[in-house]
């Protein structure tokens, strides 16, 4: 019987894809050591986090889409020992989602697991990821919408660490919601997966562990120019669009050069995340939450004289993409002589069929009388 079942809820951007890099990678080694990670693949777990949430994005994915959440638990029900069921969607889910959640497994104790950062770096790390999605707001008008909406994994219900402690606070004891705050950029390798394998009790030795992170963030320029490229993709709305061609061709390096400059919002967007940042560090201290780590790391940290993505002036704008145009030459023509050549290719001889010599022999026999 299933003792605990832990769902990794995000933060996003603070080494989700990471630590799903290692539980995916290490599946089966990870079961051997009691710990099951159910469906057949990642990305079922991003269609159950949908499903849980009721999101009616779900009707506009790819593949079987068919009761992905309920695959998952019936999975685990029947594992003899914990479960971790990951993605940073499920985080934006309303109370009853939550409830949901628990309903699901009424004979084990379900866990939440939070990776966390200081909300203004975690902020301007999440519009860029929202702009590799296909997002064309300056960062200053982003979140699209400021009201709550379960279904929106871009908004501030998905990010906020104070709105997301409180919605599933409300629901899961918070002894049972482990908070791990993250020191992006400053810790050494593994030693987050080392927090991670502690709070759902596996040993987090003798597994492959990815080296670097598989999620590039864009740097200041390159959001910029993507941003002005997103607004004249007109028939790239799907996600499947989004994900294969905005984020996973032309953000992801291939195209586009990363510099990884960072930069800064705006006075009012900085003031925002500051205050929302403070509040999910007043909850942590004054509640029973399970904070494993350095509270500290959650501070809002100085930007310093970092540079606003209105500030890049048109010049740079037109150079990166200069260099963006010449890659592309380059993969055109690269691609369009492996497909040259297999057009060109003379087709593979039919084989030839071989007449049994004993059959050949006994027509001429027969031929003969």
């Amino acid at each position: 019987m299933t003792r605990r079942v832990f769902l990794h809820i995000g933060l996003p951007k603070t080494g989700t894809t990471y630590l799903q890099d290692v539980v995916w990678a290490n599946k089966d080694l990870l079961a051997e050591r009691g710990l099951l990670i159910p469906g057949r693949h990642r990305r079922r777990h991003l269609l159950a986090s949908l499903d849980l949430r009721d999101d009616p994005k779900l009707a506009r994915r790819s593949g079987d889409i068919t009761a992905p959440w309920q695959d998952l638990v019936d999975e685990a029900v029947g594992w003899d020992g914990d479960v971790v069921i990951s993605h940073e969607f499920f985080g934006a889910a309303a109370p009853e989602h939550v409830r949901r959640a628990c309903d699901s497994f009424p004979d084990a104790e379900l866990h939440v697991i939070l990776t966390a950062r200081d909300l203004v770096t975690l902020g301007t790390s999440y519009w860029q990821e929202w702009v590799k999605n296909g997002g064309d707001l300056s960062i200053d008008d982003w979140p699209e919408r400021a009201d709550y909406d379960p279904t929106d994994e871009w908004g501030w219900g998905a990010f906020d660490l104070a709105e997301i402690l409180e919605r599933w606070g409300s629901v899961v004891e918070p002894s049972r919601i482990h908070v791990l705050p993250v020191a992006v950029g400053r810790a050494e390798p593994g030693e987050l997966w080392r927090r991670f394998a502690s709070v759902v009790g596996v040993d987090p030795d003798g597994l492959e562990i990815p080296e670097e992170p598989s999620n590039r963030s864009l740097g200041l320029v390159e959001a910029e120019l993507l941003r002005r490229v997103n607004a004249r993709l007109e028939d790239f709305s799907s996600a499947g669009n989004r994900g294969r061609w905005i984020r996973g061709y032309l953000a992801m390096g291939r195209v586009i050069p990363a510099s990884g400059e960072k930069f800064r919002p705006g006075t009012r967007m900085l003031e925002e995340l500051q205050r929302r940042a403070r509040r999910s560090i007043e909850m942590l201290q004054e509640r029973q939450f399970d904070l494993v780590g350095d509270l500290s790391l959650l501070e809002p940290v100085e930007l310093g004289d970092l540079r606003h993505p209105g500030e890049v002036p048109d010049g740079e704008i037109l150079d990166l993409a200069a260099q963006a145009i010449a890659n592309l030459m380059t993969e055109v023509r690269s691609l369009t002589r492996a497909r040259e050549a297999l057009e060109m290719k003379p087709p593979e001889p039919e084989p030839r069929v071989s007449v049994p010599k004993f059959f050949r022999r006994s027509t001429w026999r027969r031929g003969r009388r």
